[in-house]
């Protein structure tokens, strides 16, 4: 028996030399153990090469069996590891193709909607496309216009807010999440933006908006859109949007209704102030925080700024420029009326 083992150990050591594959040593020592059985059961008993190699076949046998079961065992476990191993990756994708146009491939598929509405179309887009729009507020009527913006394709987006997110704001602001309590609100609504539409700029101003930085941010956009809550802010931006000569859509909602209008003194509309000379009587106008407000209203009124950006924008339809919209959520109805310029208008009253 010591002499057949002495054999199977040179044999293997002889094949790893000579650096032959394990299957092949193994197949060697399957066959050296095979004539070893083979021997024990034609040679008569008590043959000396039988006495030699053991006395009995069993011996072998159990040896040839132990051996194939771990063979099987260890062929067994490189398929499953080959099986659970992390498939190859994909060849790295080809370099895009140079953009001819204005938009890339990618964007005519995302913008296909639009570019078919006869009123908006590939020059609409594009108008969309260079556009700058400043948003104030990324709050309820900022979160769902800077999300539709972002998703029609308005090139820059500026949003000011010096704000964080408070789990109060998540039953209306939809631009938020849970996960993102606590974060700068202008830095949430760029996450939200650029995992919507990877295409368009978006700019973070984390600020409280004063006349002294209104001026010099208002210069850098085409139009802005006033999501504030509050008199104060409303009428600030105002004076700086009519100084600046930008048009200003502006919308404010409480508790079930809303009002939204456009407002574009340079083009012979009224300003803010013209509609709203004076601020209401403490207590008269209670903001969100002290009436409450139902979810879906900042978004049906952010929503109608958005749309209102994009006609202003491509030139599509009618803009509510000269008119004040609102609308009641709580009974489903709307109504429109006609803004008159004021010509003592401290804002714009000399405005042409």
């Amino acid at each position: 028996m010591i002499l057949v083992l002495a054999i199977a150990v040179g044999l293997w050591l002889l094949g790893w030399a000579m650096g032959t594959t394990v299957r092949a040593r193994l197949i060697t020592l399957a066959i050296l153990f095979a004539l070893v059985i083979l021997e024990h059961l034609v040679l008569p008993a008590g043959h000396p090469l039988r006495r030699a190699t053991g006395g009995s076949a069993q011996v072998w046998v159990v040896l040839l069996g132990a051996g194939a079961l771990v063979a099987a065992y260890a062929l067994g476990l490189k398929r499953l590891k080959a099986r659970a191993a992390p498939a190859a990756p994909d060849p790295a994708p080809p370099p895009p193709a140079a953009q001819s146009g204005p938009f890339s491939d990618a964007e005519i598929d995302r913008y296909a909607r639009h570019i078919f509405l006869r009123e908006i179309g590939g020059p609409g887009q594009r108008a969309l496309k260079e556009a700058r729009v400043l948003v104030v507020g990324a709050g309820g009527l900022g979160a769902p216009s800077l999300l539709y913006l972002a998703a029609a394709g308005a090139g820059t987006i500026g949003v000011v807010d010096d704000d964080v997110v408070d789990a109060t704001n998540l039953q209306r602001q939809v631009i938020h999440t849970e996960a993102r309590v606590g974060m700068a609100k202008v830095a949430s609504a760029e996450v939200q933006m650029r995992a919507l539409n990877p295409h368009v700029e978006v700019k973070p101003h984390q600020m409280r908006l004063d006349a002294e930085n209104a001026p010099g941010l208002f210069a850098d956009y085409d139009l802005i859109l006033d999501g504030s809550d509050n008199f104060d802010t409303r009428y600030l931006i105002n004076r700086a949007a009519v100084a600046a000569k930008k048009p200003l859509i502006s919308a404010a909602i409480t508790q079930w209704e809303g009002q939204i209008s456009l407002f574009d003194p340079a083009h012979g509309t009224p300003c803010y102030e013209c509609v709203f000379p004076t601020r209401p009587a403490p207590g008269l106008v209670p903001s969100c925080a002290e009436a409450g407000v139902v979810g879906p209203l900042p978004g049906v009124l952010g929503t109608m700024m958005a749309l209102e950006a994009i006609k202003h924008i491509t030139g599509a339809g009618k803009t509510l420029a000269g008119e004040l919209l609102i609308y009641d959520g709580l009974w489903g109805e709307t109504r429109k009326l006609t803004l008159s310029r004021r010509a003592d208008c401290p804002v714009c009253g000399g405005a042409h």
